[in-house]
């Protein structure tokens, strides 16, 4: 029998399979994986795997997602990546509906694919509007293509665009980079033309640079980029027209493109995750000595911080934060 994932941000997937167990009963070789505030990429991946561990049959898994582009489907993607295994398939926009034809659908099916094709239209059938009359007509709306490419590439070197200078819109400091809280409300909240995502390692990384590309909202162009490249960027004129959002995986990284010559006003720290040797400062946020010094760099250069995961969180002082647990 096909087994199942639920993961989700929150308790979301642990909630939806109690609901599906009320209507379905009790069902074997099904994991719900949450990701917490507190968790990384990595946690949410380990986690994932150990889920797996524990099904009896681990060829056919289905992995039923919250959300395209956030951090549960991108490591969801980076496992189906990595591990190739023939059956593994992931569907995201998990509601009910959708779960409940899964659990009627791998009693007969051989395969993830075959639940999958099975219980996608029921998914999308299972939303409706009540009254019917409101219900709007069925339309597909393609996304917008994501460009891989610099805007610059077509436009001669030295054409001055605006006044010549790259504005910063929205600057954050996030060890997930780009994920749905960002794809989806900050960038509703800044409407930026364009998405920078900093990161020496990722511009690398063809896999994960592939999972940031997917999770681009639509409408707004992608580029996963080196810091260095960054610095170059802040220097070309022929940015000057160009409304960026730009995505840090680690203040270390800010600092050296600050260094650079890039200069930031303002910095979201919206996550930096726990790990060995990092004190937990809030919710979201998580800092060692070299951290704190970073940051405190950062602030002497003239760049100020505020930490707030969402448009709709009160904002925090992150130096009455660090204050707190003795670290300023």
């Amino acid at each position: 029998m096909v087994s199942i994932v639920l993961a989700s941000h929150g308790k979301f997937a642990e909630g939806i399979k109690e609901s599906g167990q009320m209507i379905f009963g009790p069902q074997e070789d099904v994991s719900a994986v949450v990701l917490t505030p507190d968790m990384g990429p990595d946690d949410m991946h380990q986690k994932l795997l150990d889920a797996i561990a524990t099904f009896n049959d681990q060829e056919h898994v289905l992995f039923l997602v919250d959300l395209w582009g956030g951090t549960p489907f991108n490591q969801v993607s980076r496992i189906i990546e990595e591990e190739k295994h023939k059956d593994w398939v992931a569907i995201t926009g998990l509601n009910l509906p959708m779960l409940v034809s899964a659990y009627g659908s791998r009693m007969g099916a051989g395969t993830a694919v075959d639940v999958m094709k099975e219980i996608f239209p029921e998914a999308k059938h299972g939303i409706k509007v009540k009254p019917e009359a409101l219900e709007p007509a069925d339309s597909s709306v393609a996304a917008a293509p994501v460009a891989a490419a610099s805007a610059a590439s077509a436009i001669p070197a030295g054409t001055v665009l605006g006044d010549g200078h790259i504005k910063y819109a929205y600057v954050r400091i996030d060890t997930r980079l780009l994920h749905g809280q960002v794809a989806t409300a900050w960038t509703k909240q800044v409407s930026p033309d364009r998405i920078l995502v900093v990161s020496d390692g990722v511009s690398h990384d063809e896999l994960r640079k592939n999972m940031i590309v997917q999770a681009a909202p639509p409408g707004v162009k992608v580029h996963v980029i080196p810091v260095d490249k960054l610095v170059q960027i802040d220097k070309d004129p022929r940015f000057g027209a160009t409304k960026a959002m730009v995505l840090f995986e680690n203040p270390q990284d800010l600092l050296r493109a600050e260094k650079g010559g890039v200069k930031f006003d303002s910095v979201c720290i919206g996550s930096m995750a726990h790990s060995v040797g990092k004190t937990v400062v809030s919710q979201a946020v998580a800092c060692d000595e070299d951290d704190v010094k970073t940051l405190k760099a950062i602030r002497d250069n003239g760049t100020s911080f505020f930490v707030q995961k969402v448009p709709s969180d009160h904002s925090e002082d992150i130096w009455a934060l660090l204050k707190a647990k003795n670290m300023a």
